[in-house]
């Protein structure tokens, strides 16, 4: 399916078909990547009454409960109701889906005892542009990423001021594939956090942040249409399915 979209001024063709998915799915699994100190989700039948959840086990239909933290279990999209006293919501706050994007490739620089994003690099690996969100790759980049079990080990985050000259360029939404924009343990601050929603002293509600995700090597630095697909939760973060779909061509108009 080939479609035709117009953007600040220009036109661009985009084949639906071929998703490119860049979200970590949840599994019934110790190898479900987690972070922030949470168990790995668990997916099980309604046993209650007579009743049987597990077509295996002999019921109708197969009928699960599921308990896992959006934060720390997976893929997740974000809105600033994550640091706001206010009850903003995702369901709330993300009120579009289709975006242009940048996908980019970034090897973190070593800072002490930390791995950060820092503005310089940002500067040299990517020019602002009409796109609305940019997608961040730490390299190396291996499948990992896929089952890391991250409490503990002070991931990469990015710098502030890196963060500020994103919003400063246009981006609205920030996609990384680490648990946080932010140090692991930093006293609470939450300073790139509070920077990208410019929060509370002037609040960007329709902002959101996708952590967590994970970028095929196969899907090339470049330009892209991105979709964020999220469940319709009225909490502060959702599970969450980014796909890129790749441009063909673009031309003014």
């Amino acid at each position: 399916m080939i479609t035709n979209i117009t953007h600040h001024g220009k036109n661009y063709k985009v084949d639906l078909s071929n998703p490119l998915d860049i979200s970590l799915p949840l599994i019934n699994s110790p190898e479900n990547v987690t972070a922030w100190y949470v168990k790995p989700p668990i997916f099980s039948p309604v046993m209650e009454n007579g009743f049987v959840g597990d077509v295996n086990l002999g019921g109708a239909v197969n009928f699960r409960n599921i308990f896992f933290n959006p934060h720390g279990n997976g893929t997740h999209t974000e809105c600033v109701g994550h640091i706001s006293k206010e009850n903003y919501t995702i369901n709330q706050c993300l009120t579009t889906f289709f975006f242009l994007a940048d996908v980019i490739s970034i090897v973190p620089e070593k800072t002490e005892n930390d791995n950060v994003i820092t503005l310089n690099q940002l500067k040299k690996q990517w020019k602002p542009t009409d796109s609305e969100a940019i997608i961040i790759r730490t390299l190396p980049n291996n499948n990992t990423k896929k089952t890391m079990q991250y409490s503990n080990t002070n991931p990469t985050y990015i710098a502030a001021e890196a963060v500020q000259f994103l919003t400063k360029n246009g981006i609205n939404h920030l996609l990384i594939d680490t648990p946080s924009i932010d140090r692991e343990e930093d006293g609470g601050e939450l300073k790139a956090h509070h920077t990208f929603w410019e929060y509370p002293t002037n609040t960007q509600k329709h902002r959101t942040i996708s952590e967590l995700i994970f970028v095929p090597n196969t899907v090339l630095d470049g330009k892209y249409v991105l979709n964020i697909q999220i469940a319709s939760f009225e909490n502060d973060a959702s599970p969450s399915k980014p796909v890129l779909y790749a441009l063909i061509y673009t031309q003014h108009t």
